[in-house]
């Protein structure tokens, strides 16, 4: 994946998303940028708008990305889970970008269970399936040995081999 441009795009309300999008930006040697919320989410009352908006499936109001999602072939995009969903930043930003999305591939962190709810919603929002998915319990992010399945992470981000034969195949 060397000569593949890799972009990281990820929001993150306590810091644990943004943990895993910084250990796979650094596995990667990739750009990544943080989906910047126009609202604040902190207290119990940015926790509860956030909850509120998961479950109605609003998409939060962000600032524009700084990068160009088609100026690169694969965008990884990590969310929090939120009430069995994508968080509305996200949300958000998928909507926003859904025609500029080359391959895509994607993570979240959880509190136990709804990611493959929430990976399902993502891949409606960028009208393609991911090349990978990753989900990480907060917990798992927190103890920090989460390497392994990173890694797998990864190895599976590998581009789909080329349907053409090689010089060596075609004899």
């Amino acid at each position: 994946m060397a000569d593949s441009r890799i972009l990281i795009v990820y929001y993150s309300r306590s810091g644990t998303t943004r943990k895993v999008a910084k250990s796979l930006a650094a596995a990667l040697t990739c750009d990544s940028e943080e989906i910047l919320d126009l609202k604040s989410r902190t207290g119990f009352l940015g926790y509860m708008r956030s909850l509120l908006e998961a479950r109605r499936q609003t998409p939060a109001a962000i600032a524009a990305p700084v990068r160009n999602p088609s100026s690169y072939d694969l965008i990884i995009i990590g969310t929090p889970v939120w009430v069995w969903s994508v968080s509305s930043p996200v949300r958000a930003y998928l909507a926003a970008n859904k025609a500029r999305l080359p391959a895509v591939a994607f993570f979240c962190t959880l509190g136990g269970a709804g990611s493959d709810h929430a990976f399902a919603q993502m891949q409606d929002l960028a009208g393609k399936s991911p090349r990978a998915c990753l989900g990480l319990t907060a917990r798992d992010a927190a103890a920090g040995g989460y390497e392994p399945r990173l890694a797998r992470f990864v190895q599976a981000l590998q581009p789909p081999a080329s349907a053409a034969p090689t010089a060596a195949s075609a004899a």
